[in-house]
């Protein structure tokens, strides 16, 4: 399924300018040179990208990533999500889970479909948490 029909059918919620940025800038794989081939994106395993949300105080959220392969620049995974998705992002480190992605606002639904679009996981591998 291509970019263009998936930004006018399955993202209407998503703003114009958001799935117009999306189909400029990301219709080549940005990431391609991350991955070594599509093994690294281990079908049927096990390993898991958990998309969590975290309530913080004043009703505001925090959307964090777990779990994407060592292969992957985190520090530019940020940098597309805060260009596509309008929000402020960082790459912190956990002392238990490794390298996680935390971004500004309930982002889950958005990191989903980026993931998929820019092949980055398969859908099994996305795990989504939250309320």
């Amino acid at each position: 399924m291509n970019l263009e029909k998936i930004c006018t059918e399955e993202w209407a919620n998503i703003p114009a300018a958001v799935c117009a940025h999306l189909f400029k800038n990301f219709r080549k794989r940005p990431f391609a040179h991350s991955v070594v081939g599509d093994d690294n994106l281990f079908p049927g395993s096990k390993e898991y990208i958990h998309i969590r949300i975290q309530q913080r105080n004043g009703g505001k959220t925090l959307t964090t990533v777990q779990g994407l392969s060592v292969i992957y620049d985190k520090k530019k995974l940020v940098k597309a999500f805060k260009k596509s998705f309008a929000c402020n992002g960082t790459v912190i480190e956990h002392p238990e889970y490794g390298e996680v992605i935390q971004l500004q606002g309930d982002q889950r639904r958005n990191i989903y479909q980026f993931m998929l679009e820019v092949h980055l996981a398969k859908e099994e591998q996305l795990k989504v948490h939250g309320f």
